[in-house]
């Protein structure tokens, strides 16, 4: 037995609007999990550079790649290119949100200026206080605390916390 084209038509149809509407969800968790500016990743700025100049360095949406539903900019073709090659390696822990703020169980927008690379790893920070004051003179336990609560809180928005 044969469908009719319109009836092909219609199931495919359907089963996009099911596609859809059982991903969509998961798509913003996936935003959720990472903080944004201005719809970029890490304030648009290259999370490379952290590692390879040691400092912040504003991204160009020019040299922009996607990960865990989240767009990310960076400086150069070259630094998009080893981030796309690993980005685990070079996203911000707790999604780019602050990490003395992970640490209490908080999603708290962070500047680019207040950041370290501690074994490998970019954390970023919201306040000089949150980054001099606890990330910087805490640090084992900062990241301690902030990797337990990640695992209740990263798909939580940061306005229910």
């Amino acid at each position: 037995m044969f469908a009719s084209s319109q009836t092909l038509s219609r199931l495919r149809r359907g089963a996009a609007i099911v596609a859809i509407a059982t991903l969509a969800p998961f798509a913003a968790f996936a935003v959720e999990e990472h903080y944004l500016k201005d719809g970029a990743a890490a304030s648009g700025h290259d999370v490379v550079a952290y590692h390879t100049v040691g400092k912040p360095t504003p991204g160009n949406a020019q040299f922009k790649a996607e990960y865990q539903g989240a767009t990310w900019h960076f400086a150069s073709a070259a630094n998009r290119d080893l981030f796309v090659a690993s980005p685990a390696k070079y996203a911000p822990a707790y999604g780019g949100w602050c990490s003395a703020g992970a640490s209490k169980g908080k999603k708290v927008a962070t500047q680019p200026q207040f950041f370290a690379v501690v074994d490998g790893q970019l954390y970023l920070n919201s306040t000089e206080g949150a980054h001099k004051d606890l990330f910087l003179k805490e640090t084992a336990g900062v990241i301690s605390r902030g990797e337990k609560n990640w695992k209740t809180i990263y798909a939580t928005p940061a306005a229910k916390l």
